[in-house]
């Protein structure tokens, strides 16, 4: 087997890989922007429009694992180049939008291309790089991912000062065709030969879309009655979906993967930081709209964290290929809880310098700590398995970040969303990632069974 893409396929692969992860962040980004010009073109309050939103969120947690696993089975090159062509299809729907039931129609397509194309990148990336490589190439494709979500919002305002909002989604239409002209760049490993468990796909979706839709609906909603049913009932389907899955040679959820110490804890730590993130990331403008910042000085001043970010993410990616993971999280945690605990005792009358120092802080310690972390979960998995864990890598991410927003939203409906109570969280949440960054450091953690690695990255053996 050989290790790795020759050069130069291998940069043409990089780059359609980069193209295609810059598509679905950035389309699924700029919606944000243009929230308030579609609640006035198609006559919605702004409440329901922001449904726009969080459809996009929910179908992407409920599809990625189970996309994943049919990946596996029918190439994960197919998976990938056919999410991308569901996704640009759908994008070129947004025009005939005319209602927002259509639009949310549209937007729910758009969200089954994308969990094809990020399902399985994780898997394509393991393909493309040569196994002492592959911290740095998800670093790689981490700078592509924040900077395309950095971007999306300057991206969409500049194009809704000239345009109509559905221009706005069809912004990162030519990432598409660059990503597809250089597709035949991109490996294409031989499906496994096994079958595809549809019933246990659908517990898949039904378990996170009615969790976390009855939980949005329990922020959001009248009825917390009726939510907390909703969220029951997915509670009770997941509880049998995982017992089925137990029994499952290739299960849909990597029951198989989570029953490695290491990988469990490198999961729950990267659900953890990425909800402390997104927590802070989401309460941030609030709090520096009550202080009296511009709506043009809270994004510069939020800025520094995602620029901070791409620099120290492809420099964490490639330590991870030298240093313990466990090492690389565990001070990535500590200067991110530094970090917060310092953007909670912000002065009373901040300055931009005040706040911008603090979220390059955060940022950095941040992007220390989560390229290592993925890289740990996938060069970890056996390669046959090297989808499931991508996929459970992006279910982790989409599951925190949706999380993180849920958390926000529930502190603003508390009335201490807007002051130093949710960076506190996230300090809380961060110790959690911590510890569970450290404890893969225990030996009896990170040297597991000869015949549960064998298949591995090999330079994870020591890296651990």
């Amino acid at each position: 087997m050989t290790d790795g893409l020759p050069l130069p396929r291998r940069y043409l692969a990089i780059a359609a890989m980069s193209f295609g992860s810059a598509l679905v962040i950035i389309d699924g980004g700029v919606a944000n922007v243009a929230l308030p010009t579609i609640a006035r073109d198609l006559h919605v309050d702004q409440s329901s429009v922001v449904a726009v939103v969080t459809i996009y969120q929910v179908m992407l947690v409920m599809l990625m694992l189970p996309f994943a696993g049919l990946g596996e089975r029918v190439g994960l090159k197919r998976i990938y180049q056919g999410g991308q062509l569901v996704f640009t299809v759908a994008t070129l729907l947004c025009f005939f939008a005319k209602s927002l039931p259509f639009l949310l129609l549209v937007r729910a397509v758009q969200a089954i291309g994308a969990a094809g194309v990020l399902s399985v990148a994780s898997a394509l990336i393991r393909q493309i790089y040569p196994a002492n490589q592959l911290g740095r190439g998800l670093g790689i494709n981490s700078v592509v991912v924040t900077s395309s979500a950095a971007a999306a919002p300057t991206i969409g305002g500049l194009v809704l000062s000239v345009a109509p909002w559905p221009w706005v989604f069809a912004s990162a239409i030519p990432f598409a065709i660059a990503s597809l002209a250089l597709g035949s760049a991109i490996p294409a490993p031989k499906p496994r030969a096994t079958t595809f468990d549809v019933i246990g796909a659908v517990m898949c979706a039904a378990m996170f879309g009615l969790i976390i839709g009855g939980l949005e609906t329990m922020v959001h909603g009248d009825s917390p009655v009726v939510s907390g049913a909703i969220v029951l009932l997915g509670i009770v389907i997941g509880y049998f979906f995982v017992r089925r899955e137990k029994g499952e040679t290739d299960p849909i959820l990597p029951i198989d993967l989570l029953a490695r110490p290491v990988l469990a804890l490198s999961a729950i730590g990267g659900f953890t930081a990425f909800t402390a993130s997104m927590t802070l990331l989401i309460s941030t403008p609030f709090r520096l709209h009550a202080l009296g910042f511009s709506a043009a000085a809270i994004g510069a001043a939020i800025a520094p964290w995602p620029l901070t970010n791409m620099v120290v993410a492809p420099l964490s990616g490639f330590l991870s290929d030298r240093i313990p993971a466990g090492i690389l999280g565990g001070i990535g945690m500590v200067v991110s809880i530094c970090a917060l605990l310092l953007l909670a005792g912000l002065p009373a009358d901040p300055s931009y310098f005040d706040v911008a120092w603090r979220m390059a802080l955060c940022g950095s310690g941040f992007g220390l700590f989560l390229p290592p972390n993925a890289r740990l979960v996938v060069g970890s998995a056996p390669r046959e398995r090297a989808a499931a864990a991508g996929g459970l890598v992006s279910t982790v991410r989409l599951a925190g970040q949706t999380t993180g927003a849920t958390v926000v939203a529930l502190l603003l409906a508390l009335g201490v969303g807007e002051g130093f109570v949710p960076p506190l969280v996230s300090v809380a949440l961060a110790l959690i990632a911590g510890l569970c960054s450290v404890a893969r450091l225990r030996p009896s953690i990170r040297n597991p069974q000869a015949a549960e690695v064998a298949d591995e990255v090999p330079t994870l053996k020591q890296a651990r």
